[in-house]
């Protein structure tokens, strides 16, 4: 396993600092991570990247592959309190074939799970990053912004039939099947089709729940991340209707190829996704607003505008993100190598499992997480 290059305390020292204003308690969350869940919330594409062991009892787990996850479980299992969590620890990836990047690293970051205002919070959170990377002493510093929710009030003000809408959402964190989708390609539907999900959705969902039981009961399996077999049977038959609503027309898969496009400074960015709209625009400019609300924010909190781009189709390869996100990059590292990254996460709770736990999962959910040795500007990792 390859380490990163350590970076001196003074270092380490000045790019916590930031972090250690938020008021934010420090904890502690486990080195193994259940796997199945973790890919569950990731996608199989991800189990490349993390290194698997056997946990308790035998099960399958992996070492954590960043602490947001860990850090969520932990919070929301010991009651799901408004609080913020510090971290500082090592987390463990396997790097890409033929890569240098060290597969064992140092994060610090912060997890906000509050209840008050959101945007407010957000802005807070990416300027709390931002602060953070520059500490380290690098003036090439970029930050670069995107909202999955975004492209949903988009995809919403499009006149689409729900399943489509439905089916286009889940497609955007995914870019093959995006781009199937655009090119009317029949992979795209048979992507989101499956046997089981056809054989569920003809049934009532009581009695699909059933089947779904009756079948892990068979094969001597359990479900991951605490999932029911009404909420997994009702995300069956969803994905099958979905799968069923055919395709953009031309005039319509233009038009999300034009807001996929958009990569501006923010100000220009979202004119140019108002401009875009279609028939039913209400949420997409309640989104637009939260938006300047969120970037002025930002810029009260010190973070640069012109070295800001609102790019609509950026992603992060962890799907859990649900809301705002950002990652800030050094010119020196590249893209693939962020110094910062985080976002807002409110729906994770829910797919965690903690409703069934009896803990309120109306608590908001927003972080960031800071690489120190791509921050300091003597490092090359």
């Amino acid at each position: 396993m390859r380490l990163e290059r350590s970076i001196p305390a003074e270092a380490l020292d000045a790019i916590r600092a930031p972090l250690l204003a938020a008021g934010a308690a420090l904890t502690d969350a486990p080195v193994l991570q259940p796997l199945g869940l973790l890919l569950d919330l990731t996608g199989e594409a991800m189990r490349s990247r993390l290194f698997v062991v056997s946990g308790d009892g035998g099960e399958e787990a992996c070492l954590r592959p960043d602490f947001t996850v860990a850090v969520a479980r932990q919070h929301f299992e010991n009651g799901g309190q408004p609080a913020r969590r510090r971290y500082e620890g090592k987390a463990f990836r396997v790097a890409p074939r033929g890569s240098d990047r060290a597969e064992e690293f140092l994060q610090i970051g912060v997890e906000a799970f509050e209840t008050g205002d959101p945007v407010a919070a957000d802005a807070e959170i990416a300027a709390l990053a931002w602060a953070s990377s520059a500490a380290g002493g690098r003036s090439d510093l970029s930050l670069i912004l995107g909202d999955v929710s975004l492209f949903a009030a988009f995809v919403d003000s499009l006149d689409l039939a729900p399943p489509l809408a439905a089916r286009l959402k889940r497609a955007f964190a995914k870019p093959r099947q995006l781009k199937a989708e655009l090119d009317g390609d029949s992979s795209a539907l048979s992507s989101e089709q499956s046997r089981i999900a056809s054989l569920l959705a003809g049934l009532p969902e009581t009695e699909a729940s059933a089947v779904l039981q009756e079948l892990w009961s068979l094969a001597g399996i359990e479900p991951v991340g605490g999932r029911r077999p009404a909420e997994i049977a009702h995300r069956l038959v969803e994905r099958a209707e979905a799968a069923k609503a055919g395709r953009l027309d031309a005039a319509q898969a233009d038009k999300v190829r034009a807001f996929l496009a958009v990569s501006d400074r923010p100000d220009a960015a979202l004119d140019a996704i108002a401009s875009l709209a279609g028939p039913h625009d209400g949420s997409l400019k309640a989104a637009i607003a939260a938006w300047r609300a969120r970037l002025s924010g930002m810029v009260e909190r010190g973070v640069p505008l012109d070295r800001v781009t609102l790019a609509a189709a950026f992603g992060r390869a962890f799907g859990y993100y649900d809301g705002y996100l950002f990652e800030v990059h050094s010119a020196a590292l590249g893209a693939e190598r962020p110094v910062a990254a985080g976002g807002r996460y409110d729906g994770l709770p829910l797919k965690l499992g903690m409703a069934k736990l009896g803990v309120s999962t109306n608590t908001g959910a927003v972080g960031c997480m800071v690489r120190p040795a791509r921050a300091y500007a003597g490092g090359g990792e």
